[in-house]
Order: C-alpha cells, then structure tokens, then sequence
C-alpha cells in the first residue's frame, strides 16, 4: 500500500483529531442561541399572552444574521482589550460573544414578557447580535485552524454540533419549560454555552500571519470589500444579474414568513408544549435530514440547478398542509403530516440553494460574495416575517397559510427562468 492510500481506519480517525473535536463543542455553542432567538421564543412569548403582531415583529431581530457581513471586518482586525493579547484574534472575539450570549440569556431568564416586554425584545437583538458575531469568529477558526485535508471533517463537526443544539434549544427548552418555568429553560441554555467557552480558552489559536491593516481608507476598503464583488458578478453574469439577486432574495420568503408564526399556531390549535418539542423538533429534525440528504442525491444526479424548481414549488405547497391542521384542530397526525411536509422541503431546499450558491460565487471573492449572497436570501424573508403577526390577526390562520403559499409563486417563477438560462447557457 503506497503513502497516499488510506484505509477506511486512517480516514475515520480523522474525527479523533482534537482541533475536529472542538469544531464539535463550537458547533454547538453556535447552535444554540439560534432557536433561542426565533422558535423556542415565539412559544415563550405565546404562552405569555404576548399579542401575535408583537411576536412577529420579533422576527427583526434576526436580521442580526443577514447583516453580519457588515462588521466581520471590524471582527476580523480589531483587538479585544485584555483578551486577544492572551487567546489571539480569533479565540478572543469567540469567548467575548459566548460571554455575551451567556449573560443575556440569563438576563432574559429573570424577566417576564407580560409585563417588560420592550427589555424582552431589546435583549432578544443584543443576543442576535452576539450570536451572529460568534459564528464570524467560529467560522474564520474552522478555516484557518487545520489544514485542507481536514477541512470537510471540520465542516461535518460542525454541522453535527450546530444541529444538536438546534435540537436541544429547540425541543429541550419547551420539555423544560413545560416540566419548569421558561426561567429555567434559559438558565439551562446559559450554562450550557459554558462547554463552548471553555473550549475556546483551552484550544490553540490558528498559526496564521496577521495581515494588517495598513493606511487604506474607509472609502478603498468598502471599494474593495464590499464594492468589488458586487462589480465582479455583474461583470460576470451581465443584467441577467439582476434577475438573479431577486430571484435569491425570493427564494425562501414562503418558509420564513411561515417559520415565525409556527409555535404560536401550534399553541393556538391547542398543543401541548412537550407535544410540539416531540413532534416539530425531535421527529422535525429527522424528517430535516431526510430532505436535505434527498437534495443531496438530486444536486448529484441534475446538478445544482435543475432541482430549483422542484424545491420552489416544495416550500410553496408544503405550506398548504397546515390549512388541513388548523381546520382539524389538535389531532396529531394532520401534525406529523404538516411536519412531515415542511421540514422534508426545508431540509432538500437547504441542500440544492447552497449548493447552487456555492457554485454561484467567484472563487477570487468566495467568502464575501457568498456572505452577501447568504444575507440577501434571507434579509426579505426577515423583513416581511415581522408582520406575519398582524396578517394572523387580520385574517385568521387559514387565510395566513394561504399568503404563505401564494409568497412562494414569484420564486417558483423565477426559477424557471433561471434554470432556462441556465440550460441555454450550457
């Protein structure tokens, strides 16, 4: 056997590396707050008597996570005082957001909804804000922390990290809750980042040489950071650019107008929380792996592409299931169907959209175009689930599925036409 084979052993005991193992527990503390940030608090603030239009609006505060761009740079240079002289660039901004997500956790653990709820939703966009500066830090770690041959174990660490604790935040905190208080569901979430903080103290700091700053202005950075890439692609694919950039925009509004409202439907139909945690999140979270390994095998078989329609036309109708769930009120199997249905979508539109964003970007500005790309798919969904709220109020929960399905015809539609060119340029 040459040096260059490798037994299925030696490939496997990729996994056992410590820096892989890490990217494991900083997975999961990436994870975490995110759920805390959109499902798990949607249910607290329904079971609080929080009106739905205020619940809906607490959609905005995600929009944290689709303009972290904005500030990766400030994160990718600035010192941290007192730390990054001890932990290094990348480790020291990893424990201040983990420190900060730990402290407003149990700050919003200590205050009621009903009675504070504009503290409520101030905490909610500063934990928004740290959780996403967290995943800046945990990200340009995870890529400069091991070599190329170990990239594709550290991005497997951290997706099996990250989901676990999608799971945990999601259906541990409303067993908790429901067994509990919601006070005790987000002290539990704090101490559980407490793995991830010590991890980012103890694990080595990348051996990478710091490029400085220099004497560049504002005006040439952003010429040349944000500017740049924009100008490349349109370069690149000419005005049909355009039609591009309103069609990633577009593309996943029908799930994310619906995602905000979920719980609160849930609760409303007449579910209990630890039903909900068993069937959306435990069950969901299979059925989510399901669907993205089916769009795994579709991107393999027709390229990154063709299955865009498929999966516009998926995330549209799956939201027609819940029309049957809310007329048959709280009988489960219209909600494992419903379950069943949305998250099968979710998990095969995930796969096929980053790989056809992926294969989207140029390979001279992967990391910012891919950013801005990313932050656009998910900014309109953000701004229009803020008043998914006041739709419900307005016209019922019927009629809001209806709007839901209805949001996801312009991108079925511009689908079409992308992959048309696609097949013409080809």
């Amino acid at each position: 056997m040459s040096s260059t084979e490798q037994t299925p052993g030696s490939t496997l005991a990729i996994y056992t590396q410590p820096r892989v193992l890490a990217m494991l527990v900083l997975g999961f503390a990436s994870g975490l707050p995110f759920p805390l940030v959109f499902t798990t608090l949607t249910a607290w603030l329904t079971t609080t008597g929080v009106s739905k239009s205020e619940i809906g609006m607490f959609a905005w505060a995600g929009i944290a996570y689709s303009v972290k761009f904005a500030w990766a740079p400030l994160v990718d240079r600035l010192p941290v005082p007192g730390l990054t002289a001890w932990l290094g660039r990348r480790r020291s901004w990893m424990l201040l957001s983990q420190c900060g997500v730990i402290a407003v956790l149990l700050m919003m653990s200590a205050t009621d909804p009903a009675a504070r709820l504009a503290q409520v939703a101030l905490l909610t966009v500063v934990l928004a804000v740290c959780s996403a500066t967290q995943d800046i830090a945990v990200d340009a770690w995870r890529i400069e922390a091991v070599t190329a041959r170990l990239q594709g174990a550290m991005a497997a660490a951290y997706q099996v990290g990250y989901r676990t604790a999608v799971l945990v935040a999601g259906a541990g905190a409303l067993y908790i809750a429901d067994l509990g208080s919601w006070s005790l569901a987000y002290q539990v979430m704090a101490a559980l980042m407490l793995p991830g903080a010590l991890v980012a103290v103890l694990v080595a700091e990348p051996d990478v040489p710091v490029v400085e700053a220099g004497t560049h202005s504002l005006g040439d950075w952003f010429s040349t950071a944000v500017v740049g890439p924009f100008t490349e692609f349109f370069q690149r694919v000419g005005g049909f650019g355009f039609v591009l950039l309103l069609f990633i925009g577009s593309y996943r509004i029908s799930d994310m107008v619906l995602g905000v409202m979920a719980n609160p439907f849930y609760i409303d139909t007449g579910f209990s929380l630890s039903e909900i945690a068993t069937v959306t999140k435990v069950f969901g979270f299979v059925v989510t792996l399901a669907g993205a390994a089916l769009g795994g095998v579709a991107v393999a078989r027709y390229g990154a592409a063709r299955p865009l329609v498929a999966g516009a036309v998926l995330l549209a109708a799956s939201n027609l299931v819940f029309i049957g769930l809310a007329q048959a009120g709280p009988e489960m199997g219209w909600l494992i169907a419903a379950i069943c249905a949305d998250n099968l979508a979710a998990g095969f539109v995930g796969t096929i959209f980053i790989a056809y964003l992926s294969g989207l970007t140029n390979v001279a500005y992967t990391a910012t175009q891919y950013a801005l790309f990313t932050s656009l798919m998910s900014l309109p969904g953000r701004l229009l689930s803020g008043f998914s709220g006041q739709i419900v109020e307005m016209s019922g929960w019927v009629n809001f599925f209806i709007y839901t399905t209805a949001a996801g015809i312009p991108a079925i539609l511009l689908a079409m036409l992308v992959v048309r060119r696609q097949r013409n340029t080809a």
